[in-house]
């Protein structure tokens, strides 16, 4: 008897393309990164841990720290406009 595993996301009818954008904190040390919680309970306090996180390894990295206020919404655009023009990357995250 052998064992068969069945890929249980079925067929594609487009090809998967791979996510590219990034930011590599390693040839930027001081970099801008925004940090947004999305509203939900523990968001921001998951954030919090990521920034310490980040800046242990990357002492001259800038937080930004926002948060969208609302879990069940889109970030307003004035919101990201924020972000883009302070921001070199963002780190967005939800809580439970």
């Amino acid at each position: 008897m052998s064992v068969q595993f069945h890929d249980p996301r079925g067929v594609r009818a487009q090809a998967p393309m791979p996510y590219t954008l990034g930011l590599d904190l390693d040839a930027e040390p001081s970099a801008s990164i925004g940090l947004m919680a999305n509203g939900f309970p523990d968001s921001v306090a998951f954030l919090d841990a990521v920034e310490v996180a980040l800046v242990a390894q990357y002492p001259n990295l800038t937080i930004h720290r926002y948060n969208k206020g609302n879990a069940s919404i889109s970030a307003p655009d004035a919101l990201m406009d924020e972000i883009a023009n302070q921001c070199d990357g963002l780190i967005a995250a939800y809580g439970h």
